[in-house]
């Protein structure tokens, strides 16, 4: 099987070819042809009461608490192009996002929203990179190819306590050939903290053909000092204590160098668009205590290929007294994405709602008018 091509540059955009677009929204649930602006009720149908028909009555959908909402159900071969989406940011760590590929009944994408868009810690930070772009104020834009040969059926569900209102649009093509193009999967772990001296597991019992193109990291620090000492290795294949691919450093693997401390300004956010870390969220000498950074890598020049089985890790070191690495105790949730030659892998239990939750004070919950760390009186 022929690997899935993200074309990086405009050669082929000419090109003529036999297929057509279609576009899932809640202005057209099933993309039909003709299909969009005919609603006569939704989420704006108040607010168009004076115009009918055509003027934006259905543009978003509630989900109830514990409620999980078909984004798309398509039928038969074809490709998602693109998918933008938008919700409140107090949404983006209860949300988790699930793909489908050809009838298959386990999930061969489950991320929390926030995470599969570069935004795991529920605080806006925008990302200008090839695949995906997160823009003001929580517009989170994906632009990897999810071919499929049978169907497609993404989900959203709401694993927090109360309703969440979601706008979303989700473009695909239909008519081409998909037959020799792999799967995309996602994956999210996390570490909270990690183990002592044991590197955070990014991937794990993968079987099969294809390559991975990407990782996002949500890292939360809990200790003073540097962080980022740590190696991400691939074990490909026949790998077993020792991997075929061990990286320098966490900074890295992510382009940078030295601490991404540029001096007299010190951590400093930079976005590519093949990789960056567009968020620093510093301490705030309250509630928000530990400093957090979130940072991808796309393999999309680079992909790494396996024939067989694929394991990845990182680990979490720093350093401490006499130039010696100090094992850390940190917060790590990793998105992993890959390509594979069969619509399902193996994958993590589904995370809870506790998994999910992030503890960063004010910035990430609603203002209660009282102390985030007590219920109102």
């Amino acid at each position: 099987m022929s690997p899935a091509v993200i074309n990086p540059d405009l050669s082929s955009i000419s090109r003529l070819r036999s297929v057509q677009t279609r576009s899932i929204s809640p202005e057209n649930f099933d993309g039909s042809v003709g299909g969009g602006g005919r609603a006569t009720e939704g989420t704006g149908a108040a607010s168009a009461r004076d115009l009918g028909p055509g003027w934006k009555i259905s543009p978003s959908v509630d989900i109830a608490a514990g409620e999980t909402f078909d984004l798309a159900r398509i039928q038969g071969p074809g490709k998602i192009t693109h998918i933008w989406i938008t919700t409140h940011t107090d949404n983006w760590r209860t949300l988790l996002l699930r793909a489908y590929w050809d009838g298959a009944e386990e999930p061969a994408i489950e991320v929390p929203y926030g995470d599969f868009f570069c935004n795991g810690w529920g605080v806006f930070a925008q990302v200008n990179s090839q695949v995906i772009a997160a823009n003001p104020h929580g517009g989170f834009n994906s632009y990897w190819p999810m071919p499929f040969r049978e169907g497609a059926h993404l989900t959203l569900e709401n694993t927090s306590t109360v309703g969440v209102r979601v706008y979303y649009q989700i473009t695909y093509e239909i008519g081409g050939d998909y037959s020799e193009e792999a799967y995309l999967h996602a994956q999210w772990r996390r570490s909270n903290p990690t183990e002592y001296a044991v590197p955070h597991t990014l991937l794990e019992g993968i079987e099969g053909s294809g390559h991975y193109v990407g990782t996002y990291l949500a890292w939360g620090v809990n200790s003073n000092g540097w962080w980022g000492e740590g190696e991400i290795k691939f074990y490909l294949d026949s790998d077993e204590e020792y991997p075929t691919i061990a990286g320098t450093g966490t900074e890295d693997y992510f382009g940078g160098a030295w601490n991404f401390d540029v001096p007299g300004k010190g951590y400093t956010a930079f976005s590519t668009p093949y990789l960056g870390m567009p968020q620093v969220i510093r301490p705030d000498g309250l509630y928000v205590s530990q400093q957090r950074f979130g940072m991808y890598r796309w393999h999309l020049l680079d992909p790494i290929f396996f024939r067989k089985r694929l394991r990845v890790d990182i680990q979490a070191l720093g350093w401490r007294s006499g130039w010696r690495y100090l094992p850390l105790r940190d917060d790590v949730a990793s998105t992993s994405l890959f390509y594979l030659d069969r619509p399902t892998a193996r994958r993590p239990k589904s995370p809870s709602a506790d998994d999910l939750e992030v503890h960063l004070g004010t910035s990430a919950v609603p203002d209660l008018g009282a102390s985030p760390q007590r219920p109102p009186a």
